[in-house]
């Protein structure tokens, strides 16, 4: 499975930011991207960079994407969608097109996940530039990362799910938001075989962030 998350600042029209591509936590490509945005048509065209870093098979090479996206507002979202095209790395030859949609919700301080194992491991990256965000972790209410900072290389919180309480909360606290705001962290769950991925953001106002495990036995 592939993911795309992207952070993203802005100046006038112009956008500035990271994108991560990634299938797992050890095959990725982070790269940087600038780009336009219309605010008559409400669309953003992006453009890749070459790549800040990646860890690739020996068999493949980075695509540097170009996106075409249009952005649509609700009441408690946004939304990003569109079709991305590209050539690889170092050369003119293209790579496969693509589609991206992307949502921002309001309550995405607040994410559920449902497991059927017993052995949880969460591992935290910085999931823009590496500017000195620091986190705090809790594992229902009691502390297991004191003011760590986020890094390349992860914060890593192993959970053992009790099969009586079934329900586990998870806060991550931004210390701080590095010399670039906001504090943000990319979450990666390993659940027995399933993996998930959370992009979360933390700032002044909003500082923590919550995670909840419910466990459901296999079926």
């Amino acid at each position: 499975m592939y993911f795309i998350e992207m952070q993203v600042r802005s100046e006038g029209m112009k956008v500035y930011g990271s994108s991560y591509h990634f299938s797992d936590v050890t095959n990725f490509v982070k790269e940087n991207f600038e780009g336009i945005y219309d605010a008559k048509n409400k669309s953003l065209s992006i453009q890749e960079t070459v790549p800040t870093t990646f860890h690739v098979p020996a068999d493949c090479v980075p695509c540097i994407k170009h996106y075409l996206l249009a952005l649509m507002q609700a009441k408690d979202s946004q939304n990003l969608s569109g079709d991305w095209g590209g050539r690889m790395m170092n050369s003119q030859v293209t790579c496969p097109p693509g589609k991206i949609a992307l949502t921002k919700e309001a309550s995405s301080i607040f994410n559920e996940i449902k497991v059927d194992t017993g052995n949880l491991r969460l591992d935290f990256y910085d999931n823009a530039e590496i500017d000195g965000d620091t986190i705090s972790v809790s594992v229902d209410n009691e502390m297991v990362v004191s003011n760590q900072r986020l890094a390349a290389k992860p914060i890593t919180v192993a959970i053992r799910i009790d099969l009586v309480k079934t329900e586990h909360e998870v806060i991550m606290i931004a210390e701080n938001e590095g010399s670039i705001p906001p504090n943000t962290a990319l979450l990666i769950v390993t659940a027995g075989e399933k993996r998930y991925r959370l992009f979360l953001s933390s700032d002044a106002d909003q500082k923590k962030v919550l995670v909840r495990f419910i466990y459901e036995k296999p079926k």
